[in-house]
């Protein structure tokens, strides 16, 4: 005879079944609407993200865009700095010469000896007297705004201010003793061209000094030529000394020869 349980048991087991697969097919719906949650939440994460991408590209288009602009007009105001420039430079150097810079000079209606032109190869750092190369050109007129010949006369104005402010001029003062000196291992200047430069670069702030000092070089027969350190003794006494009382020179002040002997000429020459 069968255990009395059997039947039992097997009611019960299949009982269990059906409540099991009621709870799969209720936790098969669960998933099933889970995934489907996700996949929506998918797919509006995807749209998010492609509008977010929509919009950097839209901006970084832009920002392109807009550095284009200005990259553009910088390129091409180097274009017509390059053209100026070769409308003096001399074909075989690829330099504008000095016959090329007294060219210049006419059309920029001021004389080839005029400071300005001194003062214009001071703000290009030009190295050798009488002649501008492209790289120092480019250099000047990107400083000055000038890419043309109307712009760089009226450049000048501006240039002669930045020029004498103390600060600039006690660079631009021995930078015109350098650009003086024509050969390489060169030293000093004859006292004719050192005449002309003080004159040139000084007698605008120290007129009267300058014609005495001028004065006072052309007829003394001890020097024959300037050295750097006479020539920043000559500004260093414009800038200190009383003139013409000369009461507070002190020749112990370790001036320069020069000036102790300029000093009793023009004390002599008083008396």
């Amino acid at each position: 005879t069968a255990p009395p349980f059997l039947p039992q048991t097997r009611t019960l087991n299949r009982d269990s079944r059906e409540d099991e697969t009621r709870e799969d097919n209720s936790a098969t719906a669960r998933r099933g609407e889970v995934g489907t949650r996700e996949r929506k939440r998918g797919r509006r994460d995807e749209k998010a993200r492609g509008r977010a991408t929509m919009r950097r590209s839209s901006k970084k288009s832009s920002s392109s865009s807009a550095a284009a602009v200005p990259t553009k007009a910088v390129s091409k105001e180097i274009e017509r700095i390059d053209q100026l420039f070769y409308t003096y430079a001399d074909g075989s150097s690829s330099m504008i010469d000095p016959e090329g810079i007294e060219t210049l000079c006419s059309h920029l209606e001021v004389p080839h000896t005029d400071v300005r032109i001194l003062m214009l190869a001071w703000k290009m750092g030009c190295e050798k007297q009488g002649y501008f190369t492209l790289d120092e050109w480019r250099t000047g007129m990107k400083a000055l705004r000038a890419d043309s010949i109307s712009k760089l006369k009226k450049a000048f104005p501006e240039l002669v201010q930045e020029v004498t402010r103390s600060s600039n001029f006690q660079d631009f003062y021995p930078y015109a003793f350098r650009y003086c000196l024509t050969e390489d291992k060169k030293k000093c200047i004859e006292i004719p061209v050192a005449c002309e430069l003080l004159n040139l670069v000084l007698s605008l702030q120290f007129r009267p000094q300058v014609e005495k000092l001028i004065n006072y070089l052309k007829h003394q027969n001890e020097y024959k030529v300037i050295n750097m350190d006479q020539w920043m003794g000559f500004l260093r006494f414009c800038n200190e000394i009383n003139f013409p009382s000369l009461d507070n020179y002190d020749a112990d002040q370790a001036w320069p020869l020069i000036l102790d002997n300029f000093v009793e000429w023009l004390r002599a020459s008083e008396n």
